[in-house]
């Protein structure tokens, strides 16, 4: 890693400042951008926009439009920092760049949360595992983090989960002692963060009876007692993502989704649209025309592909596989099971009560050679392995004709200098870090989902200490709308620990609604878009808003219908697999792409 010195402002960068003057005065916008000029002069002020929040295909192909027009001029528009990469840490870290007073734009090359970010646990951990390993720093930052994120970003989206351990005759005394031991470390990680016992209670030793009634699915021959630990559970980690974009966009960042970074430096990115028409786009995509923006910064947070960007950087990519499974195979249970893996003292697998129904059961920790896949594929050593764990503590065993999805996620870790080569990747450091290359592209990668929050004020504390701001790099101010200084002044703190999403209670899209206008939304859609549920119903461009989506599915039609209209869904995947969750059974997706095409045919015919 080198640290770059203050750059030499770009050529142009002078010419490009005067329509930014301009545009400060409230007469000329950026150059194609019009329509844009309110939501982004909001977010430097730190006033959010509903309307900015909503992502269309409309509206992602004029930004895209007038990104187009701008280059094609020989004038490229300019913004403070350019995110590439769409996940949970590229959308933190656009939030927490243009709740700063920074210009954002945040592209990927496919959809929010097409990689990692969407094959998790759907947990927020609370770091045990880490305190387990050594990882102290790991641990008690992911405590805090885990707080944050339950109790004042996302509250809608969380909720406690009952962790249990079942105590048997058949593990060794190893496994039936240090689970408790570590609960009760747990417990102290909450208190040092800070965390209410209301919103994640303390561990408990409990009877076979409390066991059984949370996971019936537990073999009880030979069960003694149980114990009991609460840890945050996300409704879904997508939609975690996708309400960080929103918001983003909400506070004036530009996000366009299906828009590669086809060359990236330090200060300029090359984009272009990626969007096909054979995924029923919606909206017609143009000619993949190459389009420049130049930026103050760059970074890179394509997470598992951080390498192919930035050479620097080697990431040793882990296999993290889950089955899912009909709840009803497990005695819908409310708690998650919860069971050491043989051999390990800190390792274990988890059959996780979720939506729709399911339960998610995992999950490996593999190592994964050779090139990256955009979608990993499950194999059946994964499926066999995740199987005869679970299997040790149930009273009728699964097999794989009880697996009716499964899906494969690879974990970012990070290897500097051949550190931890021979090491197993079960072994590695979940640390994330930051670099900044000799250009100035700033790269972050590693870490766990629930740091994300922490990884991209980290991230944005980088950019800022090149001096990323006012354009080009140290330039006129061309690329600067506000701040907590004003118009041109520096960039304010971050105060993430402090906003709250989309959705939640105390957003800023919500402050109208009230606990009577839940009343009567089915519990499920309110689990997934918390006090925009009401939104989401009277936003609907399809008729029967609450009927499911197909038979048997605990999705609304209104649902689908928001994720197009708000939510930047341009294709069936991103309805089916990213913001809903149905395509993790095959069966389901099939089900219910009638109805995905037919919400983004409604939303195109209302313009």
């Amino acid at each position: 890693m080198s640290t770059p010195s203050t750059p030499t402002p770009r050529a142009g960068t002078a010419d490009r400042a005067a329509p930014h003057a301009a545009h400060h005065a409230g007469t000329t916008p950026r150059p194609g951008t019009a329509d844009r000029a309110a939501p982004h002069a909001a977010g430097a002020t730190g006033r959010f926009s509903a309307t900015a929040a909503r992502l269309t295909a409309a509206r992602r192909a004029a930004d895209l439009a007038a990104l187009r027009d701008a280059s094609d001029a020989g004038r490229p528009a300019h913004y403070d920092v350019v995110v590439v990469g769409a996940g949970v840490t590229g959308c933190g870290v656009a939030l927490d760049a243009v709740t700063r007073g920074l210009t954002v734009l945040l592209v990927d090359a496919h959809d929010l949360a097409f990689g990692t970010s969407r094959w998790s646990s759907k947990l927020a951990h609370g770091g045990l595992r880490y305190l387990a390993t050594g990882d102290i720093s790991v641990a008690t930052r992911s405590a805090r983090e885990r707080g944050i994120l339950m109790e004042r970003t996302a509250p809608h989206l969380t909720r406690a989960l009952p962790q249990v351990v079942p105590v048997q005759d058949r593990y060794s005394v190893l496994n039936r002692v240090l689970p408790r031991v570590g609960f009760l470390a747990g417990d102290l990680l909450r208190v040092a963060a800070r965390t209410s016992s209301r919103t994640l209670p303390r561990s408990r030793t409990v009877t076979a009876a409390t066991v059984r009634a949370l996971c019936p699915a537990v073999e009880t021959s030979d069960l003694r007692l149980g114990y009991v630990n609460y840890d945050g559970q996300l409704v879904d980690d997508a939609r975690l993502v996708t309400c960080l974009a929103r918001t983003a966009a909400g506070y004036g960042a530009t996000v366009i989704t299906h828009c590669r970074a086809a060359s990236v430096s330090g200060r300029e990115v090359v984009l272009e649209d990626t969007l096909a028409e054979g995924d029923d786009a919606a909206g017609a995509p143009t000619a993949a025309t190459p389009t420049t923006v130049t930026a103050g910064a760059v970074v890179n947070a394509t997470g598992v592909w951080a390498g192919d960007m930035d050479p620097a950087v080697t990431v040793r990519p882990s296999r993290g596989t889950h089955l899912v499974v009909d709840a009803g195979s497990v005695g819908n249970p409310t708690g998650a099971l919860t069971l050491p893996v043989p051999g390990a003292t800190n390792r274990f697998c988890f059959i996780l009560p979720e939506q729709l129904g399911r339960c998610y059961i995992g999950l490996t920790d593999e190592d994964q050679p050779g090139a990256i896949p955009d979608e990993p594929e499950v194999p059946d050593s994964d499926v066999t392995w995740i199987l005869d764990v679970v299997n040790q503590a149930l009273a009728t065993r699964l097999t794989s004709d009880d697996v009716i999805g499964a899906y494969a996620g690879l974990r970012p870790l990070i290897t500097l200098d051949g550190a931890g080569a021979g090491a197993s990747t079960a072994d590695l450091s979940r640390e994330h870090v930051i670099l900044t290359g000799d250009d100035g592209l700033v790269t972050v990668t590693g870490g766990k989902l629930t740091e994300y929050r922490l990884m991209a004020e980290q991230t944005v504390d980088a950019v800022l200490a090149q001096g990323a701001w006012g354009g080009g790099g140290g330039g006129a101010g061309e690329g600067r709308r506000g701040g907590s200084a004003g118009g041109g002044g520096r960039p304010g703190p971050c105060v993430t620990t402090s906003i709250s999403l989309v959705g939640a209670p105390r957003s800023a899209v919500c402050r109208a609604v009230t606990e009577s206008d839940l009343a009567g939304l089915p519990a499920s859609l309110v689990e997934r878009f918390g006090w925009e549920a009401p939104e989401v119903v009277r936003a609907c461009v399809l008729d029967r808003p609450l009927d499911p989506v197909a038979p048997g599915l605990d999705v609304t039609r209104a649902e689908f219908s928001f994720h197009v209209t708000h939510e930047g869904a341009v294709t069936v995947s991103d309805i089916l697999d990213r913001r809903s969750r149905v395509g993790l059974v095959p069966a389901d997706r099939e089900a219910a792409l009638p109805a995905a095409r037919e919400a983004l045919a409604a939303a195109a015919d209302q313009g």
